[in-house]
């Protein structure tokens, strides 16, 4: 029997700082605690490729995971809560997955088939799944 994942999202707007990280972070532990398995992903809709380059003035900290992958500061707090290291797989944005279709296009991984919004759609609900 294939082994069902439940799934919490907590969204916000566009403003950083308000606690949804930390909130995340919490929801984690607790359920965590209780005994479920946990992953916590963080998705930002930005189409940087990472936050490596963005203004920290801006963004916040950059945290880096083992992998080397420049991250939202709150990939730390994920870490941080659960006592674990995250991978690159718990980390998407939108620029890593229009650069990933893109790349598949390039190398005529769609069968010379015109791409579009369902191939976004597609490569997000993957990565989610993956992460989970």
């Amino acid at each position: 029997m294939k082994k069902r994942h439940k799934y919490i999202f907590v969204t916000g707007g566009v403003m950083s700082g308000v606690g949804k990280g930390i909130a995340t972070s919490s929801i984690g532990t607790l359920l965590s605690a209780r005994g479920f398995g946990v992953n916590l992903v963080k998705v930002d809709p930005y189409l940087n490729v990472d936050a490596g380059t963005m203004n920290p003035t801006e963004h916040g900290e950059v945290f880096v995971l083992n992998s080397g992958l420049e991250t939202d500061q709150d990939m730390g707090n994920y870490e941080r809560f659960l006592n674990r290291d995250l991978t690159s797989d718990d980390y998407i944005t939108s620029g890593m997955v229009y650069k990933h279709v893109i790349d598949k296009e390039r190398a005529l991984e769609y069968g010379g088939r015109f791409v579009d919004a369902d191939h976004i759609r597609e490569e997000i609900v993957r990565r989610i799944e993956h992460g989970a």
